[in-house]
């Protein structure tokens, strides 16, 4: 089995592939005006409308996650976040260290899914 990637749902696919062009600092691959997708080494982001999922009903609500942490590894959390602090709207941890050594700073994307920027401690 491959993990091939995870799906957030959103109501304004623009606005949401925006926010991760800023955060990832890539530009999203777009094959349809209701989708986007951003591919790196570890996983991939996609970014849908809801018309991407119409067959499974209410199944999914955009704009309605409180349980998935979409997470960066990044070399630099301060460095990171404070090139997109100006930007961010819902700051919910500022760069702390985790009690497992992680560094991590956390703050909500446009939908309000949880964004985490960390750093594995050295050694």
């Amino acid at each position: 089995m491959t993990f091939a990637s995870v799906r957030i749902i959103t109501d304004d696919v623009d606005r949401l592939a925006a926010f991760y062009e800023r955060v990832t600092g890539q530009t999203a691959v777009r094959p349809a005006p209701v989708f986007a997708q951003f591919s790196g080494p570890g996983a991939t982001l996609a970014i849908a409308s809801p018309a991407t999922v119409a067959m499974l009903g209410d199944a999914l609500a955009p704009a309605a996650n409180r349980s998935v942490i979409v997470e960066f590894e990044v070399d630099d959390v301060e460095a990171e976040f404070a090139r997109l602090e100006p930007e961010l709207t819902d700051i919910v941890l500022p760069p702390s260290t985790m009690p497992w050594g992680n560094r991590s700073a956390l703050f909500r994307d446009p939908d309000g899914n949880l964004v985490n920027l960390f750093s594995r401690p050295a050694g």
